[in-house]
């Protein structure tokens, strides 16, 4: 072979190393540009789901005043009323401090607690969804 036929044979070489270099770069950056996209559209849609939690605990909040308004105020019917508003308060106060990443804590910290009843309780509902989802497919 000839030098000059080796000269172009190596230019060749490292001209499609060097274009495998920038590809690989091009496609790391893409990469980024993927994730960063991903990671602010998933923020997007956690500060929105928080927003949507705080909104239904205000809600909650201003329908347990309107039940407490509405319904009776006195008798057994008079205690149901106020126990439902009470009810609904504290849930609406509650979903709007806490939110929704407040909520997932309370349930880490509750499980973390008191494991072996989670299990039990996951089993039971997994155990229900099945004989559900089993009952509808026959039909």
């Amino acid at each position: 072979m000839s030098t000059s036929v080796k000269n172009q044979s190596s230019q060749a070489k490292d001209q499609a190393g060097q274009a495998a270099d920038k590809a690989k770069e091009a496609a790391g950056h893409a990469g980024e540009a993927i994730s960063h996209a991903a990671t602010a559209a998933g923020q997007a849609v956690g500060q929105t789901a928080e927003s949507a939690t705080a909104a239904v605990g205000s809600g909650m909040q201003n329908l347990a005043g309107t039940v407490r308004d509405s319904g009776p105020r006195e008798g057994m019917l008079g205690s149901a009323t106020r126990g439902v508003a009470d009810g609904l308060e504290g849930a609406g106060k509650y979903l709007e401090e806490k939110n929704l990443s407040g909520m997932m804590d309370d349930v880490n910290g509750l499980i973390k607690r008191n494991p072996v009843p989670a299990v039990l309780l996951a089993l039971g509902i997994g155990f229900l969804v099945g004989r559900a989802l089993s009952f509808t497919s026959r039909s």
